[in-house]
């Protein structure tokens, strides 16, 4: 079932300028839990909630799904903008025009134990990156978005998680407990490379489109999962300087799992979730 607010929560989606810090409320409802923002390259921000998809635009407008079941906060859109994947409640991942339209399955049928979660496409848009999910193991995987043969990526009995593409194409970054807990990482055919150190949990690393930058959610040291509603959440951006943190809030899941950077990579987008 859909998240839903808890008695006086909100839904708070901000966006933040990562050159000045500052930070820009750009709708709330205390009505939807809105999750995972997207940013298309038209520059519009499109979210789920209700296991619906919607533009924000003074307001929630839906997008119409053409058919496709009930999804969750892991989607995202195709470079050219025309087309946004979505990971649904049927384990699958769909293909659907933007504008709206009828929906096309990617996936394969691997039984119905294996889910597939969706967490980025490739810079050239052929090529959709995502965990696949079976009993008590998650992997990275990759699937041409056209569908055809999986790619099995990384095979271990690590929790991965929160694949997307670098914008070279070349490497693909996730977070994965083989640390001990959960850090960020990248790989590239047989390397792999870790990226963070400290003791703080994270997830989620999106890349920024000009590669400046990695912004990423991180939850207090000994968080297991990424869970929803906790506090003291941070948003980081990492750099070649190091750790910047943008912002400490009330929320985890649903707060950036999926690509949230501005086309120009001088902002991306997150969901607060305060309570009163």
């Amino acid at each position: 079932m859909p998240r839903t607010l808890r008695p006086g929560q909100r839904s708070e989606l901000c966006v933040v300028d990562v050159r000045t810090g500052e930070h820009r409320l750009v709708f709330t409802s205390d009505e939807v839990l809105f999750e995972a923002p997207n940013w298309t390259p038209a520059g519009d921000l499109i979210v789920n909630g209700n296991g619906k998809l919607f533009r924000v635009a003074d307001g929630l407008i839906e997008i119409e799904l053409g058919g496709v079941p009930d999804i969750n906060n892991d989607h995202v859109v195709s470079p050219d903008g025309r087309i946004v994947y979505v990971s649904a409640d049927d384990g699958h991942l769909y293909a659907v025009p933007l504008a709206g339209g009828p929906g096309r399955r990617v996936t394969n049928d691997r039984g119905p134990a294996f889910h597939h979660y969706l967490h980025g496409v490739s810079p050239d848009g052929t090529t959709l990156a995502y965990i696949g999910l079976e009993p008590g193991i998650t992997n990275v995987w990759t699937i041409p978005v056209a569908g055809g043969t999986d790619v099995q990526v990384t095979n271990d009995e690590y929790a991965d998680d929160g694949s997307e593409y670098g914008p070279d194409g070349q490497w693909i970054y996730f977070n994965s407990e083989r640390a001990g807990h959960a850090q960020l990482f990248r790989i590239a055919g047989d390397e792999i490379e870790q990226l963070t150190f400290d003791e703080r949990v994270n997830w989620f690393p999106h890349p920024a489109p000009d590669g400046s930058s990695i912004a990423y959610v991180s939850f207090p040291p000994g968080t297991e999962g990424h869970p929803a509603d906790i506090d003291d959440v941070r948003i980081r951006l990492l750099t070649n300087e190091g750790i910047r943190d943008l912002a400490t809030l009330f929320g985890g899941q649903g707060t950036m799992n999926v690509p949230s950077w501005s086309p120009d990579s001088t902002a991306f987008a997150y969901v607060a979730y305060p309570l009163p």
